[in-house]
């Protein structure tokens, strides 16, 4: 879940927005177990096709990205763990020897950092915003926006953040963030969503100002902008989905997202 630099009303508002739609859509357990077969397995049965996607996006990365930063280091990695959640991917790179840090805002004792209790091996969790990192300089070897890079207000903002913290030779990482290849598309989804929202919860689940999604140009203008050398990797999550924009363009309806993992290095100096 994310973070972005907000004003004290607004950001109240948020969390008690987000956790009635987080609730409302059966997330969390009284069970540890629960917790403990996450990304693998949805013990609760509710939110299983994402739990799938999820497990798909995390084993490419540990598969592709991580492994080739870990041969390079050859030592645990300080880890940051963007919008943690329930801290599930802190949880698994744990488990691989390394540091993680889980960071968010949402604090719910299901489906926030209050459920790092859940784990058997003890895991650091911190609750600050992502413009408003509580790190030194230097001091990060990887930073992961675990499906959460689209809840910030200002990608620039986040990531000059993410820059600062991070080692010169360190990664960033983006997960499971949605991203279209016009921004229109990305746009026509927002206003879906919202009214989705409104119709369902009474409320737009607008307070952080969001951008939401990603975009082909603006992914191109932040490289450019910021000096980040991009790579991408593509999991594959089966054929109903590969089929996805097809079916789309058969119903007449916008473009759906893409995921794909972006992994960059920041050029130069800030």
């Amino acid at each position: 879940m994310p973070v972005t630099q907000m004003d004290a009303p607004a950001r109240r508002t948020f969390l008690a927005q987000y956790a009635i739609i987080r609730h409302a859509e059966g997330r969390g357990s009284n069970d540890p177990e629960y917790y403990r077969a996450l990304p693998w397995r949805d013990l609760s049965g509710k939110n299983s096709g994402q739990w799938a996607i999820r497990a798909r996006s995390y084993r490419h990365f540990e598969r592709t990205v991580l492994r080739d930063i870990e041969r390079t280091a050859r030592r645990p990695l300080r880890i940051l763990d963007l919008g943690a959640g329930n801290g599930w991917m802190t949880n698994q790179l744990r488990q691989r020897g390394h540091r993680p840090i889980a960071l968010d805002i949402f604090t719910d004792e299901r489906d926030g950092l209050g459920a790092l209790r859940h784990y058997v091996l003890p895991l650091n969790g911190i609750a600050a915003e992502f413009d408003v990192l509580p790190f030194r300089d230097g001091s990060l070897d990887v930073a992961i926006f675990n499906s959460s890079l689209h809840y910030s207000s200002d990608y620039r903002r986040t990531l000059l953040q993410v820059r600062r913290c991070l080692r010169p030779d360190g990664r960033l990482v983006i997960i499971d963030s949605p991203v279209y290849t016009a921004a229109e598309h990305g746009e026509r989804m927002r206003a879906e969503r919202r009214a989705q929202f409104e119709s369902t919860y009474g409320f737009r689940s607008d307070s952080l100002g969001s951008v939401e999604y990603l975009d082909e140009p603006a992914l191109a203008a932040i490289s450019i902008e910021l000096g980040i050398a991009w790579k991408r990797s593509y999991p594959w999550y089966g054929w109903r989905w590969a089929l996805r924009p097809w079916r789309a363009r058969f119903a007449g309806q916008r473009p759906p997202s893409r995921f794909f993992i972006l992994s960059g290095q920041f050029r130069g100096a800030p």
